[in-house]
């Protein structure tokens, strides 16, 4: 019984090496093939919105997708039953990633068009990052991702910030101009003022009156101050934050967590030997 535990355990800490890691050749290889994988499928769904093509080979399109989906959800199914604590990669970003890459396919049984939503799986190609052992690039995401999470208070206040100028300038070109020339309500008007402050400018709708072109050129002169912000915002932080120079590529195959130092011998989140 003893002999059969640790036989099983031996096989979960070997497949747990080659599914979630890329330091071994056998790793480094299931990765490189599960990334084809990625490529054929995500492309298969493309070729499937080509009326010509999809008319012409619908059969074999069919068993692509069919093919990729239940390979794909036999690889989530064993990246659950490999980690002691299967919600922590449940919940974490990939987690989600991989069951989103599989579940349109069976919703399609059900209903038409959710299988167009499998070019999700082109997220999964991060992992491309831990195949090719690009670690400097992981200590920058590293560094990019501390940024973002650090100025998230600040962006999520300028945001704020934004929204209630949007709503005053909103509700002021539709006093000046009014439903003749196409503001025809507040949440139009609103509309007219994103895309101006975003200097995207559709130009569906236009001021016609002196006031209200003047009100534009200054929402349009607020835009670029505006973009500037967040982006300083960012910057400062990643100035900041403190770069990892050595990253490998492990992973905890208790909390499923990675981005340990190179020499780490244990998991810097939950103590669990690497």
């Amino acid at each position: 019984m003893e002999k059969d535990q640790g036989e099983k355990a031996g096989l979960k800490k070997r497949l747990h090496e080659i599914i979630f890691e890329a330091d071994t050749p056998m790793g480094k290889l299931f990765d490189v093939v599960l990334l084809v994988a990625i490529l054929l499928s995500v492309l298969a769904v493309l070729l499937e919105t080509v009326e010509s093509i999809r008319i012409k080979h619908e059969g074999l399109l069919n068993v692509f997708e069919w093919g990729f989906t239940i390979l794909f959800s036999i690889e989530y199914l064993l990246r659950i039953w490999l980690v002691r604590k299967p919600w922590k990669y449940i919940f974490s970003f990939m987690g989600i990633v991989d069951l989103l890459s599989t579940i349109p396919t069976y919703i399609s049984l059900f209903v038409a068009g959710p299988q167009y939503l499998l070019v999700i799986r082109t997220v999964r190609l991060l992992r491309v990052f831990r195949v090719l052992k690009l670690t400097r690039y992981l200590s920058e995401a590293n560094v990019l991702k501390n940024a973002l999470r650090q100025s998230a208070a600040k962006i999520t206040v300028f945001i704020g910030g934004v929204v209630v100028l949007v709503l005053i300038l909103g509700s002021l070109m539709y006093i000046v101009e009014g439903p003749g020339n196409g503001f025809t309500s507040i949440p139009a008007s609103m509309y007219w003022t994103i895309v101006t402050i975003t200097t995207v400018g559709y130009g569906d709708i236009t001021p016609a009156t002196t006031f209200g072109q003047t009100i534009a050129s200054i929402v349009m002169l607020l835009g670029y101050g505006i973009i500037a912000v967040p982006t300083g915002i960012v910057t400062a932080e990643m100035a900041f934050s403190k770069k990892d120079e050595s990253i490998s590529t492990q992973s905890c195959m208790n909390c499923s967590r990675e981005g340990h130092d190179a020499d780490a011998k244990h998991c810097k989140y939950c103590g669990e030997s690497l």
